[in-house]
Order: C-alpha cells, then sequence, then structure tokens
C-alpha cells in the first residue's frame, strides 16, 4: 500500500469507529438485558420508586417483628411456667 492509500483509510477509519462502537454497546446491551435508552428522568422516578418499595418492605418487616415478638412471650411464658397452670389454661381453651 503506498501513502496515499493510508491517507485515505485513516479518515475513513475515524469516521466509522464511533458507529461500530455504538453497534457493538447496543447489542451487548440488548443481550445481557440492559436498558438500551434511559428514559428522561429516569433517576428521579428509579429512585422514588426505590424509596416507596424500601418503605413498603420495612413495614412489612415491622409488622412481621411484632408478630414474632408476640409468639416468642408466649413460647417464654409456656417455658417459664409451672406445668400446673399451663395445663389448666390448656384445659380452659378446650
Amino acid at each position: 500500500m503506498s501513502m496515499s492509500e493510508l491517507g485515505i483509510l485513516i479518515p475513513i477509519a475515524a469516521v466509522t469507529i464511533g458507529p461500530v462502537a455504538w453497534v457493538a454497546n447496543t447489542w451487548v446491551r440488548a443481550r445481557h438485558g440492559y436498558p438500551l435508552e434511559e428514559p428522561e428522568g429516569s433517576d428521579e422516578v428509579g429512585a422514588k420508586r426505590q424509596v416507596e418499595l424500601l418503605t413498603n418492605e420495612n413495614e412489612r418487616q415491622a409488622g412481621q417483628i411484632t408478630r414474632l415478638e408476640a409468639r416468642l412471650a408466649v413460647l417464654e411464658r409456656i417455658a417459664t411456667d409451672p406445668a400446673e397452670r399451663t395445663a389448666r389454661e390448656i384445659d380452659a381453651l378446650r
């Protein structure tokens, strides 16, 4: 190849590298399940949604902890009460 042929290939390569890299990036993102385009304001909407999900999860876990504490208190009372008293309470429930 002569120098004049190399001289024309350099600008062609410089112009084509960008689009080829964009196509490769898009293909990799699509293949691995990433969103192809970021919607406008997605950071703000995503952050609000995440806060909402975490708040709901915290409320659910707080309720679960309250129920577990109540059950634990019953188990502690059964374990520490005399057997006769526990038997009387069980009979009273029948």
